[in-house]
């Protein structure tokens, strides 16, 4: 399998803990891809037409692609506890994982935004961004101590990659003043294994 990859993306290492957690990471072959909001990569878009990462391509060159569906195919080839998991526990990792995919699509959304002139800038967008990450955090700040006792499945990948990209492009936020239970469960995050080996600062 070949994965259209960057070291900084959080939803290739949403990916790519899901690989390491389910023992699928060492059939990745992770191929640098350059993507951009601004431009189309002709060779990402042969796999993607909407020339976005990640993209994974099988042995049989099927595409498969977003991030949801790439960890879940992970996560049906092994013989080890889902990711995923069957019954009312589904519905509730798959809300986790939307809400940090949620967070991660906003931040990256939010850092645009900061990139462009003063003069250039929405502010009123710069205010929406910030308030929505701001409740975010507050009520998964809410939940640290129930993420902490849950087994590890896809609504943790997502939501430790999230956490982690805020380190990564938004170093002027000190986003665990406020959050310090959340601040907690993340730490403890980056402990496993899986995120050790995709951490993007390393």
């Amino acid at each position: 399998m070949k994965l259209n990859w960057s070291r900084l993306s959080p939803f290739v290492r949403k990916v790519m803990i899901v690989g390491h957690e389910t023992g699928t990471a060492a059939r990745i072959e992770c191929i640098e891809t350059a993507a951009s909001m601004s431009e189309a990569n002709a060779t990402l878009q042969a796999d993607n037409p909407l020339s976005k990462i990640p993209t994974l391509v099988l042995a049989d060159g099927t595409s498969l692609y977003d991030s949801r569906v790439i960890c879940e195919y992970l996560d049906s080839l092994h013989d080890g506890p889902r990711l995923f998991p069957e019954g009312p526990a589904r519905w509730d990792a798959l809300r986790r994982q939307s809400l940090g995919d949620g967070i991660m699509d906003a931040l990256i959304l939010w850092r645009q935004e900061r990139l462009k002139s003063q003069e250039t800038q929405t502010a009123p967008w710069l205010t929406t961004f910030a308030r929505k990450i701001e409740v975010a955090l507050a009520q998964l700040d809410a939940e640290a101590g129930r993420l902490g006792e849950l087994p590890f499945d896809i609504g943790h990948a997502a939501l430790g990659s999230a956490l982690r990209y805020m380190d990564v492009r938004f170093e002027d936020l000190d986003w665990r003043a406020d959050v310090p239970r959340l601040a907690a469960w993340h730490a403890e995050f980056e402990k496993r294994p899986s995120a050790i080996a995709t951490d993007p600062l390393v």
